[in-house]
């Protein structure tokens, strides 16, 4: 299951192989298998065979990943996350495929094309098509097998397809080892803890399922059961378990590599640690790893967690024993922030053995809050590290260093306090905010939060200022006595920490623990179990525990009630004495910039000796701005595979040029060449008449945006630019940073701090640093990633206000729709050579594409007999069904039609179709042939 609004790309939310993606979504041949190769500038070729797989009564769009070599290999499959499809996890797969794996990704049913209902990993349904993959597996020939029928074979994913990774191995004895990633465990203790209903999450996972009605019926009649009378009952909890990794427990005794997210309020890190105990009663070996992203967003850690997963799989598929499978326990923890683009720093803790949840325990004595007076109560509010405030002035009271809670009515000690459940549950405390909160939550080491808990809804205990450090890793405990005047007691814990002014509390991870007492457990001690997280606690510092009657990520019920909560003990906090951060590392500059002088200077002597005469200028091309000649450029080691082969293209001012191309395509290559970055082998460019060399005078009229900027986050964005332009060396004046900041648009914020800017903010401020100078030819790679749509269409018209004054643009991006409404020109490339160049419009309306409508759907039959047709490269059925995408090799559209009627297909119009995307994938399939 994966948060529809996180941008974890399973995650793992990457940028090599989003191309390769947006052409395999397109370009599967539905019942038939089809060849294409993927390569970046670096790796070995890797290819692709799309095809649907009929099993077990669906249709399983499949992709299957190999590179060069004779030999066996073992096999790696690889699920993806709730609301996703096969494409997410394209360039893991091709990375595990160029690292010496056969590779099969899939989408699950009622995902992507594959069709069928969603049955969230039954036995018989999602379970069982692994098991149908792994059949298809032990057939190719190119595959290790352990014995007849039985491949060699890992299998992974994040979220949804972690947990069939999981469900995979206690139903199908042929796999050999997994390597779960922020999944669960138990779907019904993660959607319904302790009995109460996680109502947001829940409605967010139906929703990216695509509505209750594309779910097994039995599974849509239990949600809507549920979220009506907002409590879970017994049918919904077997339900959901008898899916879920745990009811195979017993059988999952493989090698098993936990990476699980500490910004994750859907799964939490409970989830993972009753993995890891069943894991290893089985016998296996486990490493838990706690990442430091999750659901919630933060950083997913991609290329680590990647890392270790083949590291994992290199041990256990290939059996290398020199492979590091890294400690049994690791815990990425954040301090500090970095000063160039204030990100949070983060660093490795670790043990040779992981230590559960409960290890080295601290007992910390609590005390009943002092009230504020006049408030009935009082109540804790921070929003950013600035809490304390009363919520009902709007902050314009400030509560006491204590904290407040209760209702005034509560024993002398404090140690009793009685609160109120208010009708409807409303206000709700607010600690979990699903699919947003991430962000801060990674943070919350860092003094940045936000909580909110209203008064005379909540019981308050509070700490003694700590007299040393304490660094909790693992789940607090505590033990109460809790009383309801009538029925179940509905309580969430939580643990803040508080400052030493009191000014200041944070939530660690925003994780809150919901609790349902019952009549029959009322008024005897009830052990709790507070969210687990690995968070320090400052010197100085006081830890408050909080149990609230509401919070907005929970039902509460709706009947109002009155709770009565005893302490009856200290807070116990585990602190895991076995694990130990790793040293911090030295800045990068204090050896990077002695490194980078050392290697400028060996550069220097080296091109002063090698240097040849620079070409004269062209007077005949002094007016354009690029002109590439016959450009090839080889991989470093090799002496058949080129990056760029031959390219030739020319660019005009006033030109928008998209430079389109899969992953492979050698863009980056010719961007690195055009801006003097590495020498091509042959070929020559020139810009405005000049030949590129490194450091070229005419670069300086070439303004250029590969990568993010790095920016000091404590100055604000116009400081930035001037800062950025004094290193340059060249006049003020010359910068025109007015000019520049009016096309980028920012508008006010640009006397803001740079920490303060959106993803969108900096982008658009990179772009403008970019600008400074006015150059006449301007070079963005991938300007829009990490941007929402709206982001995305104030970029396309940073874009076209720039080459509005006669300035050049080239954007290299994978965004084929935004490609088409900003550019004016395209160049397209595919295994390093051009594949054509011209105006959009010409090349849109230059394929063989024709879509064929009908007036009944389209069956899979039939798009396999049209794709036989004599003169018929493809045929793809349009994402409606009542229709067909078809590529014409030969055959004329009259042909196509007469051969359509004869099949008594009811077609109802023919004419071309001519999107951009299907012009690219019909350039680069004639390319590919």
């Amino acid at each position: 299951m994966e948060n529809p609004t996180s941008r974890w790309r399973h995650r793992l939310p990457r940028t090599r192989g989003r191309w390769a993606a947006v052409v395999a979504a397109l370009a599967v041949l539905v019942g038939a298998g089809t060849w294409t190769a993927t390569a970046d500038d670096s790796a070995p070729s890797v290819h692709r065979q799309d095809q649907m797989l009929k099993m077990n009564g669906v249709s399983v769009d499949t992709s299957y990943f190999t590179s060069g070599g004779t030999g066996r290999r073992p096999a790696v499959l690889i699920g993806h996350g709730f609301g996703g499809s096969k494409n997410d996890v394209r360039a893991q797969a091709e990375k595990l495929a160029a690292d010496g794996y056969a590779v099969m990704t899939w989408s699950a049913r009622g995902f992507g094309r594959t069709t069928g209902e969603i049955t969230l990993n039954a036995p018989d349904g999602e379970v069982k098509d692994v098991s149908g993959l792994i059949d298809w597996l032990a057939g190719r020939p190119e595959v290790e097998l352990d014995a007849k029928g039985d491949p060699r074979v890992g299998v992974t994913g994040a979220s949804y397809g972690g947990a069939v990774s999981l469900l995979a191995a206690g139903y199908d004895r042929r796999v050999d080892a997994v390597a779960p990633v922020i999944s669960y465990w138990n779907l019904a203790d993660a959607l319904f803890p302790d009995g109460v209903f996680k109502k947001l999450w829940a409605g967010i996972f139906v929703s990216s399922g695509g509505g209750c009605q594309r779910f097994q019926k039995e599974l849509c009649e239990m949600y809507e059961r549920v979220a009506v009378s907002g409590k879970p009952d017994a049918a919904a909890r077997a339900l959901l378990t008898e899916r879920s990794p745990e009811a195979v427990a017993d059988r999952i005794d493989v090698p098993t590599l936990i990476l699980q997210g500490q910004s994750d309020s859907l799964f939490p890190l409970g989830q993972a640690d009753a993995m890891a105990e069943a894991v290893k009663a089985n016998g296996a070996p486990v490493s838990v790893d706690w990442i430091s992203g999750g659901h919630d967003g933060g950083d997913d850690e991609g290329d680590r967690v990647e890392g270790r997963v083949g590291d994992w799989f290199d041990r256990y598929l290939k059996k290398d024993k020199g492979a590091d499978t890294g400690p049994g326990f690791r815990v990425t923890r954040t301090g500090g922030v970095d000063s160039t683009d204030g990100a949070a720093l983060k660093r490795g803790a670790s043990s040779e053995t992981y230590p559960g949840l409960t290890s080295g325990g601290r007992k910390i004595p609590l005390t009943g809050a002092r009230q504020q007076p006049g408030t009935g109560g009082g109540q804790d509010a921070t929003t950013g590290g600035n809490g304390g405030r009363d919520a009902t002035t709007g902050g314009g009271q400030e509560a006491p260093a204590t904290g407040g809670g209760g209702s005034g009515r509560k024993a002398p000690d404090g140690l009793t306090q009685t609160f109120r459940n208010p009708a409807g549950a409303a206000p709700p405390s607010v600690s979990a905010l699903p699919g947003i909160g991430g962000g801060l939550s990674q943070l919350s080491s860092l003094g940045v939060g936000l909580s909110l808990d209203f008064p005379g809804q909540h019981a308050s205990f509070e700490s003694a200022p700590l007299e040393r450090s304490v660094h909790v890793t693992g789940s607090p405990t505590v033990t109460v006595d809790v009383k309801a005047d009538h029925g179940d007691a509905v309580l969430f814990g939580k643990v803040y920490d508080v400052s030493p002014d009191g000014k200041q509390q944070v939530l660690p991870s925003q994780l809150v623990a919901p609790y349902r007492v019952t009549p029959a457990e009322q008024g005897k001690p009830v052990e709790l179990t507070l969210p687990a997280v690995d968070h320090e606690v400052d010197a100085g510092h006081r830890l408050r525990l909080v149990l609230s009657a509401t919070d907005l990520a929970y039902a509460s019920p709706a009947e109002p009630a009155t709770y009565t909560v005893t302490l009856d003990g200290a807070l116990t906090v585990p602190t895991a004495p076995g694990v130990k951060t790793a040293a911090a590392t030295l800045p990068w500059w204090t050896w990077g910039l002695p490194a980078a002088a050392v290697v400028i200077a060996a550069a220097l002597l080296l091109t002063a000796r090698r240097r040849t005469a620079t070409p004269a200028p062209d007077p005949a091309l002094s007016g354009v701005p690029l002109q590439i000649t016959g450009l090839s450029k080889k991989y470093a080691k090799s002496t058949d595979r080129y990056a760029v082969r031959d390219l030739g293209f020319r660019v005009e001012k006033g030109q928008v040029l998209g430079l389109l191309g899969p992953n492979g395509a050698g863009k980056t290559t010719t961007l690195r060449m055009l801006m003097g970055l590495i020498t091509p082998d042959a070929g020559e460019i020139r810009v405005f008449g000049h030949a590129i060399r490194p450091g070229a005078p005419v670069l300086s009229r070439v303004g250029s945006f590969v990568e993010g900027a790095g920016f000091l986050p404590h100055l604000s964005g116009r400081s930035n630019l001037e800062l950025y332009w004094q290193a340059t060396g060249r006049p003020a004046e010359d910068a025109h940073i007015d000019e520049a900041l009016e096309i980028a648009g920012l508008g006010d914020a640009l006397a803001r701090a740079v920490r303060t800017y959106s993803q969108g903010m900096r982008q658009r401020l990179a772009i403008a640093q970019a600008m400074l100078g006015m150059p006449d030819l301007l070079i963005l790679d991938e300007p829009t990633n990490g941007l929402d749509p709206p982001q995305i269409r104030e970029m396309r018209d940073v874009m076209i206000r720039y080459a509005a004054g006669g300035r050049t643009v080239i954007v290299s991006s994978h965004l084929l729709s935004e490609v088409e409404q900003s550019c004016t020109h395209l160049v397209v490339m595919d295994r390093g050579q051009l594949v054509q160049a011209g105006p959009v419009a010409e090349i849109t309306g230059s394929g063989d594409m024709l879509l064929v409508t009908t007036d009944a759907e389209v069956t899979e039959a039939l798009v396999d007999k049209a794709a036989a047709l004599p003169g018929i490269g493809s045929a793809v059925r349009t994402e409606d069904g009542h229709g067909l995408l078809v590529r014409l090799d030969g055959a004329t559209a009259a042909q196509l039609v007469a051969e359509l009627v004869r099949l008594d297909v009811p077609v109802t119009g023919v004419g071309p179709h001519r999107r951009l995307e299907d012009a690219f994938l019909t350039l680069i399939s004639q390319g590919s042939a």
